[in-house]
């Protein structure tokens, strides 16, 4: 037996968590789905006649909901799918830095930095606009498969 202890310096993430599958047959319009990699946001699905070789196939239309750019996948209906967990989380606006990065208030009172200013344009006047004006602004912030990206506002009155 070997007495020396292994270490092994793993760089990589195995996205166990980020991902769960789902039978293909299953996923529904307006669920999620892992398409190319990217989490999508079902707008169409078809699913196709049984062939010769026994697998009807579903044919989904997806939209990144990062970037907005349509994808599209087939998969044999009984095979899984990865569909992403995307959760929706409220941060109050503290601060607008200079370079373009956020600074939000957690529920437990943490401050979060790490987020820019959303590429949207009409949610990002709509933000810089309130934050102006002295509201008191609350984001959503939508995150799946590592990625977090501000996809709504509320504003909750003035400060």
């Amino acid at each position: 037996m070997s007495d020396e202890e292994h270490h092994f310096d793993s760089k990589a993430d195995a996205g166990a968590s980020k991902t769960y599958p789902q039978q293909a047959g299953t996923i529904r319009k307006n669920g999620y789905i892992v398409i190319k990699g990217r989490a999508c946001k079902v707008v169409e699905v078809s699913t196709s006649k049984t062939g010769k070789h026994g697998h009807a196939k579903c044919h989904f239309v997806g939209i990144d909901i990062f970037n907005n750019k349509k994808l599209e996948d087939i998969v044999p209906s009984s095979h899984n799918c990865d569909v992403p967990h995307v959760t929706r989380t409220d941060y109050q606006l503290i601060d607008i830095s200079e370079d373009g990065f956020l600074s939000l208030l957690t529920e437990n009172g943490n401050t979060k930095d790490d987020l820019k200013l959303p590429t949207d344009e009409t949610l990002l006047a709509q933000i810089k606009d309130g934050f102006a004006e002295g509201k008191d602004l609350v984001v959503t912030v939508m995150s799946a498969m590592g990625e977090e990206q501000i996809c709504a506002l509320k504003d909750i009155g003035p400060k």
